[in-house]
């Protein structure tokens, strides 16, 4: 079974879960919108722990969660002005941006499709956890595929207990939607998924930017 920290521990207590993740380990997590599975994403053998825990198949690709933005060029290899605006915009918080994935990202955290989901959270213990881990974590969703997401450590437990490492429990989350999803590769940006964020304000601040 997961064991549990509490996300108001001390700072050693959440470097013990990095430490955990870097040694190819997988545990769960508080963002801003459902609890989410954390490995080091440029191990590809935890990446595929996280598809074997999930269910999930290999064409899904799995997002991460950067530190900070400067961060960022580590992970991608360019940043278009369209991702710029948004990223000025919307983060931290509910907006996974799609880039051009660099050579460190695994072709198994893209699903083989290049690209790699990232998004600056606007949760501490997601945010400090990435800092942890020298830049990023990966971030999909704390449930098996098709089930519901968890907005608790107890219903992860319930799901996920005995296949994950550990749980950092920061209570409850708000759930509702996850992040929006936009491929910011493409002009105009593609949004892959409706959530948090409406896309009516991904539009807008694209449209504002170009006017002013």
């Amino acid at each position: 079974m997961a064991i549990i920290i509490r996300a108001d521990s001390d700072e050693v207590s959440i470097t013990s879960v990095a430490s955990i993740i870097k040694n190819g380990g997988v545990v769960a997590y508080p963002t801003e919108t459902f609890y989410g599975l954390g490995a080091d994403p440029v191990n590809e053998k935890a990446v595929e722990k996280i598809y074997a825990i999930k269910g999930r198949g290999f064409d899904k690709p799995i997002p991460i969660i950067i530190g900070s933005p400067d961060d960022l060029p580590r992970f991608v290899v360019d940043t278009s002005p369209l991702a710029s605006i948004l990223m000025a915009q919307f983060w931290p918080g509910g907006l996974t941006l799609l880039f051009n994935a660099s050579k460190s990202i695994p072709e198994r955290l893209t699903g083989g499709t290049g690209k790699v989901g990232i998004r600056l959270s606007s949760h501490p213990t997601a945010t400090l956890l990435a800092q942890k881990m020298l830049g990023a974590i990966t971030t999909t969703s704390a449930n098996r595929s098709g089930g519901p997401e968890c907005t608790s450590a107890g219903q992860v437990l319930s799901a996920l207990g005995d296949s994950i490492d550990a749980v950092i429990d920061g209570g409850k989350t708000v759930g509702g939607m996850g992040s929006t999803i936009v491929d910011a590769t493409l002009d105009p940006p593609v949004v892959i998924r409706e959530g948090v964020i409406p896309s009516s304000l991904i539009f807008g601040a694209i449209k504002l930017s170009a006017e002013t």
